[in-house]
């Protein structure tokens, strides 16, 4: 399995302080947790993508080739690539680009974001979100497989004799996961091409991923790619930890009640109870995170959101050295009890080569 940490980059001012961070200073610190990631000896570091207050990662290529050249072994993604606001041409150039820089360490999330007014800035229309996400996608998938592509679909202009530069590194296009909270659609959608699929369970109870998973792995042995048991799955949570589990709740509560994505809601005990948060000590991130694959099954892919709401830097590197040193460790070794020989470990670059060379 891999462990890592995504970020959504929300600009949010710290609740004990007052204090708002100024948009460098919140692009900075998404690098220093990155770097840090590595230094923990995680596998992966995830950006989103925004494109209105109070985030700041309008350009993850941006960041997450910046990162690449001060780390040597951490994958780099993204949490969200917007497949419906973003042309498929300019997805395809830049991340094929990245992946040169990054000798391979790169795969991506597709998504369609959780901000409405973002369609009409970049000229679409929200009602039709299912409908770009799956042409652009189609597009995409095209982009990196075939030398020249003839194409013409509803929502841009054709193409004719187009080939999308750089080719992608080795001829293997970087690994996609179709990410979605509620939305069967792109389950189907992920399935279908034999793609991973990202449940970002973070805001949702046990029972709708299981729903969400298995749709996914039932239709991916539908199309052919595998068993169910086979297919490549990942899943989000947060987490927020000290050795204490009553001082970890009383200075993360302050923190909880206003966030940006679900502050003014239920209360952090409700929260904890109906969903992967988790707030306490490690052993107790340790027990819940185990206990995903009793509803998820065996998956590849495990990401944190450490640095949400407002939180110190300072807070946030010691949530990832309580991974790195504490948790991650222990998952590794249990969630390899017991794991059927013919489940899939994540892809990574090294081994979708050495498949295709056969």
């Amino acid at each position: 399995m891999q462990f890592g940490i995504f970020s959504v980059g929300d600009v949010t001012p710290d609740p004990t302080t007052g204090r708002t961070p100024t948009e460098r200073e919140r692009i900075k610190a998404m690098v220093a947790i990155a770097l840090k990631a590595e230094e923990a000896g995680l596998d992966v570091f995830a950006t989103g993508e925004h494109h209105n207050p109070p985030f700041v990662p309008s350009s993850p290529t941006t960041m997450l080739g910046y990162v690449a050249a001060r780390t040597e072994r951490l994958i780099l993604s993204t949490a969200t690539t917007l497949i419906t606001t973003n042309d498929p041409v300019k997805i395809a150039e830049d991340f094929a680009m990245l992946q040169h820089l990054a000798d391979g360490r790169v795969d991506l999330m597709l998504g369609r974001g959780n901000t409405a007014p973002v369609y009409p800035w970049f000229g679409q229309d929200i009602r039709q979100g299912i409908p770009l996400a799956i042409e652009n996608y189609a597009l995409l998938h095209r982009l990196w497989r075939e030398d020249v592509v003839d194409w013409e679909g509803k929502f841009r202009t054709p193409l004719q004799g187009f080939t999308a530069t750089p080719r992608p590194l080795d001829g293997v296009p970087p690994f996609v996961w179709h990410g979605s909270i509620r939305s069967p659609e792109i389950a189907e959608q992920a399935a279908y091409y034999g793609d991973g699929f990202f449940h970002n369970n973070i805001f949702w109870p046990a029972d709708h991923t299981r729903r969400m998973v298995e749709l996914y792995r039932e239709r991916y042995a539908h199309y052919g790619h595998g068993t169910p048991e086979q297919a490549i799955v990942g899943l989000g949570g947060h987490v927020f930890m000290r050795k204490n589990a009553q001082d970890a709740v009383r200075e993360f509560r302050p923190y909880f009640d206003v966030a940006p994505v679900y502050g003014h809601g239920p209360s952090l005990e409700d929260f904890m109870d109906q969903t992967p948060l988790t707030v306490g000590s490690p052993q107790q991130v340790i027990e819940k995170t185990l206990a995903f694959r009793e509803y998820a099954g065996d998956y590849q892919r495990q990401l944190f959101l450490v640095d949400h709401a407002g939180l110190p830097l300072k807070t946030v590197l010691e949530q990832i050295d309580l991974l790195g040193e504490e948790v991650v460790p222990v998952l590794r070794k249990e969630f390899a009890v017991g794991r059927p020989a013919d489940v899939p470990d994540a892809p990574t670059h090294a081994s979708r080569l050495a498949r295709a060379r056969g």
